[in-house]
């Protein structure tokens, strides 16, 4: 077979212009790929609904132990300023590698907790080590696909991400009411060991001439580079919005279903079932449609469809109105971060680790600042604080609304 093009000397991933004949990946490729994120994300979105059971367990306030959910989504942020541009330099393959291991080496120790102060720390080394998974895996997609076609692979990488997310809330609420929430953190590490093994024995066929050079610039200069462009800072600030509104009334879903309708871990499971089914199951179609109605259309939509259902949920309706509403929520993200992952993508085509590691900073720099601010602002009630958030949604969409107007 004839390579007609060269994978960049620099960093060792492939331009959207760069590819190989023959490199671009299958659907089933981009899902085991993709696997490393569910379980990652299962992982973190379990432990929402968790949250009443954990502080009576350690004996601490419901808003103190919730303190792990940020203090795991910063450590997670702040890394992936490290691990995304390393794998322009050193390879996808290592990087994914390396960065899982040691989640699921943390993981299996959160099962030893024996207090709260113990349970933030371990956290926060969890985010860490994760940090290397999912912004690896969005350069990997660009290296495989080209722009154009983007928007489809990353909807099935994003509809795994919320499928981990939908299944960790509930059927991670579920199993922790069976078995206890200690065994569910090993569950989790098993099953997190034969998705890595899986993706070692199948290594040449996932990353095939890919390999990271060991020359490269500074990370400052790589990112000074990307922000450097006017329509990468408002995308990352749109970025950071999302993360910080979903994950803030994310984390509060489990509460909400315990405060208002009295459910148990295991009814709090079922009613956050909803929450990631949309793109797991629509993920490749929502990515379709983003790349033939055009980004500029579809993330004001999914901001504003997020901010009212929240709105909705503050007027506490019956339960089977909260748990559609919940579904709705989950398609708010469906419609917004992968086009918004799809775009930044775009930003360098010799630095992807770098433009897709901010990209995953902001996310959960977002994420973590969310679930603190939500955490802070609870106190003034749990009903006043989701209709903040919904508000400062519909007019974070007006604004995207406006910005995007210029095109994407």
């Amino acid at each position: 077979m004839n390579i007609s093009t060269k994978v960049t000397s620099q960093t060792g991933a492939i331009s959207k212009d760069q590819l190989i004949p023959g490199a671009r990946a299958t659907k089933s490729e981009v899902v085991l790929v993709s696997l490393a994120t569910f379980i990652i994300f299962f992982q973190a979105f379990m432990v929402a609904p968790l949250l009443p059971e954990l502080s009576g367990f350690f004996g601490s306030t419901v808003q103190q132990i919730s303190f792990i959910e940020p203090v795991y989504l910063l450590g997670y942020g702040v890394f992936t300023l490290v691990y995304a541009p390393l794998s322009d330099r050193y390879g996808r393959y290592k990087i994914i590698v390396f960065s899982f291991s040691l989640f699921l080496f943390f993981t299996f120790c959160t099962a030893w907790v024996e207090n709260t102060t113990q349970m933030i720390c371990i956290r926060l080394l969890t985010g860490v080590c994760a940090a290397g998974i999912a912004p690896t895996t969005i350069s990997w997609i660009s290296d495989r696909f080209p722009y154009g076609e983007r928007g489809y692979a990353l909807g099935i990488f994003f509809g795994w991400m919320a499928g981990g997310m939908a299944f960790g809330s509930s059927v991670g609420a579920l199993l922790a009411g069976i078995i206890g929430w200690r065994t569910l953190f090993w569950l989790v590490t098993f099953a997190g060991m034969i998705i890595l093994l899986l993706n070692i024995h199948h290594r040449q066929r996932l990353f095939p001439d890919l390999r990271g050079s060991a020359a490269g610039r500074s990370l400052f200069r790589v990112f000074k580079e990307i922000l450097s462009l006017p329509r990468a800072k408002g995308t990352y600030f749109f970025v950071f919005e999302n993360g910080l509104f979903h994950s803030g009334v994310f984390a509060w879903l489990g509460v909400y279903f315990h405060q208002y309708y009295q459910l148990n871990e295991q009814g709090i499971g079922l009613a956050l079932l909803g929450y990631g089914i949309p793109g797991l199951v629509l993920g490749p179609a929502l990515g379709r449609m983003a790349d033939k109605m055009g980004r500029k259309k579809i993330i004001p939509l999914g901001i504003v469809l997020g901010g009212v259902t929240v709105i909705a949920l503050s007027f506490v309706p019956p339960l089977y109105a909260a748990c559609i509403l919940v579904t709705i929520l989950s398609l708010s993200f469906d419609l917004t971060h992968p086009s918004l992952a799809t775009i930044v993508t775009s930003f360098s085509k010799q630095n992807a680790g770098g433009s897709t590691g901010l990209f995953a900073f902001f996310l959960f720099m977002g994420y973590g600042f969310g679930s603190l601010l939500f955490s802070l602002l609870v106190s003034s009630g749990l009903i006043e604080t989701l209709r903040v958030f919904g508000g400062m949604a519909i007019v974070a969409s007006v604004v995207a609304g406006r910005f995007f107007r210029r095109g994407h």
